[in-house]
């Protein structure tokens, strides 16, 4: 009986001790659990409002600056066609030429035309000084006198018509020669020799001048929107290292009925040799689109599935969400077209651990 009462004492005191511990135990954890949580640390941006820049690329070739098209005046068959593609050629050239017969037949004739007219003056101008002294000695009447001089001035006429005629022909036969109007180069061949070509039918095309342009076919957003005297920066597709710089200085007034875009050229200052005529290039413009607000990609989270930051309040270092629309975005930003102002400070790194009313420390901030 006294072993069994000194057993029953000695499980009594245990398990007030363990109870004892328990208490302790459970009084630790409350206070620790009433302590306020630290502030989690982030790393924040100052919105701000800054002058967006939009790329825009577009595909296009290189021409030259003064090209020009050559044409017979007349119709005939090509007799001969002396030129190639990429030839130099210098002002005055032969570049091709017509069979000339009918041109030449009718020349001879209007050189016989005014041979004779030319005889019928001599003769007329003799009968009329003939008259002439005669009249002054009284030995002719004053209407043969007026007759002569009649016939005179008739024959006059006849000499100046017959020179106009030959002055035709002459041009005529002229015609029948293509020649290059200014230096330049061959940038496009028309028939070859043989053919039967019409007049106004491009025999040769020739670039005038050593100024080359960039031409782009552009929709008519970008012609509405580009600044007067906008650079371009131009460079070869296949060679993007060959750059060269520009500056519109000349929109076309109206649409390709086809495509319905506009064609544009870009005047290019000191271009590389290699930006040959034909090269297919790329033109790169950054025109502006206004103030707009640009924060980084990792600022961005989603809250009520819309797309949210988490606003700080500087006064209290307390993060609160908000959500914002969004205009476009890449992998490194977004831009914002609304829910945020200049001036207001969001958090970009930290914000998948976050949550409404919680303190935050920005990193590199005093504690």
């Amino acid at each position: 009986m006294g072993r069994f009462m000194r057993l029953r004492s000695l499980n009594t005191t245990l398990v007030a001790g363990i109870s004892a511990l328990l208490l302790v135990a459970c009084e630790r954890e409350a206070a620790t659990d009433s302590l306020p949580a630290p502030p989690r640390p982030v790393r924040t941006i100052t919105v701000e409002k800054r002058e967006q820049l939009t790329p825009l690329t577009f595909s296009g070739r290189i021409e030259a600056e003064d090209e020009a098209s050559l044409a017979f005046r007349i119709s005939g068959r090509l007799q001969s066609s002396d030129i190639r593609l990429g030839d130099r050629v210098e002002a005055g050239q032969l570049l091709a030429q017509l069979e000339a017969q009918d041109q030449l037949s009718a020349q001879r004739q209007a050189q016989a035309a005014l041979a004779a007219a030319q005889g019928q003056l001599t003769k007329a101008r003799n009968h009329f000084e003939r008259q002439q002294t005669l009249l002054a000695q009284g030995w002719t009447t004053r209407a043969n006198f007026e007759a002569a001089t009649q016939a005179q001035q008739t024959a006059q006429s006849n000499v100046e018509m017959a020179e106009a005629q030959l002055s035709s022909a002459h041009d005529q036969v002229s015609f029948t020669e293509l020649r290059a109007d200014a230096p330049g180069k061959i940038t496009e061949k028309g028939p070859v020799a043989g053919e039967v070509v019409q007049a106004g039918q491009t025999i040769a095309r020739i670039a005038r001048q050593d100024g080359r342009d960039a031409v782009f076919d552009v929709p008519a957003q970008f012609v509405r929107a580009a600044p007067a005297n906008l650079q371009v920066s131009v460079s070869l597709t296949d060679d993007p290292a060959v750059t060269a710089k520009g500056r519109i200085r000349q929109i076309a007034a109206q649409a390709d009925p086809i495509t319905r875009t506009f064609e544009v050229k870009v005047g290019l200052t000191d271009p590389p040799a290699a930006m040959r005529l034909g090269a297919t290039v790329n033109g790169r413009v950054e025109t502006g689109s206004g103030p707009v607000i640009d924060i980084p990609a990792t600022a961005l989270t989603r809250i009520n599935r819309q797309p949210a930051v988490w606003i700080v309040d500087p006064s209290t270092n307390v993060v609160s969400a908000r959500n914002v629309d969004i205009l476009r975005f890449d992998q490194a930003d977004v831009i914002i077209s609304q829910g945020l102002d200049a001036g207001e400070i969001i958090v970009t790194a930290g914000v998948q651990a976050l949550h409404s009313g919680q303190k935050v420390r920005v990193l590199g901030a005093a504690p």
